[in-house]
């Protein structure tokens, strides 16, 4: 099994000290986890995309760049990008620029978000953004593969022999279909073979076990080889401490906080209680041994490679932060790795060679060797 640490960059105090830090400090605190992550042994870190509060995480691209920086072998992901969103040239632009300044190690995730901000700020609904998704999703791959794309479709202008700069690293880069509560998703992803990433998180399992299932039947349905399959999956939460009443103390109020958050969003309350959600959700709080049968308990129904965990410290000292991700790697990976065998992140590929023409036949200047 691979592990990816993640965050959406809440904005909010400390639901311990009460401080809430300066939105610089926040966002400086996201590329400094994502350093840590890397030298721990994650194998990769993902920021997602959000638009309204309480979150600092509306362009992932340039915090990716930032990690790419600092970070120089950790995968980094989008978790999700919101193509329903975005005009897809200008995300393929982002992100195969991305793509060059990471080295390669970029993985996509897509989506089509939620929020009643994208109605405000983007005029997506949910009466279009299925089909938005699908629409920018299908020009975006081309865009990735092809060097001149002519295209057609009903949310952006048309494109005629469109050339797209720079062109990318990795070729093709892996792209997997954020899925939590639609079928549309799944089929996105299983008509294209591209993997499946369960978000997992707001309810109990069976909703999100029965799309990884669909996506599975829809997978052979187009043909593919079920073995080739590749899902990953989320989690709700997640504190380990060698003592696992000690680990429920400490998440406690950290759970009563996002508890109270989603009522002052009239969001409705799944679990009742941190004891409901280690019982009944996919928040990963307890002993080591605990959050390893339960990760186990998930794969039974789900068959993922690749988990995903929460990895802001909201409610912790930075010391409990670091050793509760150093507990992770030190007695949960290495249990979870050899239970369950997984496929390398990366994909093999081999890029193209670089293109210095321009149009017209001439050669541009930087292909030509200053000689004196």
């Amino acid at each position: 099994m691979k592990f990816l640490a993640m965050t959406l960059i809440p904005y909010a105090p400390d639901p311990v000290t009460g401080i809430l830090q300066s939105t610089t400090e926040r966002l400086r605190s996201v590329v400094e986890t994502a350093v840590l992550t890397e030298e721990l042994g994650f194998d990769g870190y993902g920021v997602g995309e959000r638009h309204e509060r309480p979150f600092l995480s509306s362009s992932p691209p340039v915090v990716l760049s930032n990690i790419a920086a600092r970070a120089s072998t950790i995968r980094l992901f989008t978790t999700v990008t919101t193509l329903s969103l975005l005009d897809p040239v200008r995300a393929y632009e982002d992100y195969a620029t991305l793509d060059h300044l990471c080295g390669g190690r970029l993985d996509l995730m897509i989506g089509k978000g939620n929020g009643t901000a994208q109605a405000e700020l983007f005029h997506v609904t949910t009466n279009d953004q299925w089909e938005r998704n699908r629409e920018s999703y299908e020009l975006f791959r081309r865009l990735w593969r092809e060097d001149k794309v002519t295209w057609s479709g009903q949310f952006r202008p048309s494109l005629d022999e469109a050339e797209t700069w720079p062109r990318p690293l990795q070729q093709p880069v892996r792209v997997w279909h954020g899925s939590a509560t639609s079928e549309a998703s799944v089929e996105l992803a299983a008509k294209w073979g591209d993997p499946l990433f369960s978000a997992n998180v707001t309810n109990p399992i069976e909703p999100y076990a029965e799309l990884v299932r669909y996506y599975r039947e829809r997978w052979a349905h187009h043909g593919r080889d079920p073995k080739e399959a590749l899902v990953g999956a989320g989690s709700a939460g997640y504190y380990c401490a060698k003592d696992s009443q000690d680990a429920i103390d400490t998440y406690r109020p950290v759970f009563e906080a996002r508890k109270e958050a989603f009522r002052r969003q009239g969001l409705p309350i799944v679990f009742d209680s941190v004891e409901d959600a280690i019982e009944r959700s996919s928040a990963l709080i307890g002993s080591p041994q605990q959050i390893v049968d339960k990760v186990m308990r998930y794969h039974d129904q789900m068959g993922h490679e690749v988990l995903a965990l929460n990895s802001d410290g909201a409610g912790l000292t930075s010391a409990q932060h670091r050793a509760t991700l150093e507990l992770f790697q030190s007695d949960i990976a290495p249990a979870l790795r050899k239970q369950v065998p997984s496929r390398d992140l990366a994909i093999q590929s081999k890029p193209p060679p670089p293109d210095f023409s321009l149009p017209g036949g001439a050669e541009h200047p930087a292909a030509v060797p200053d000689i004196g």
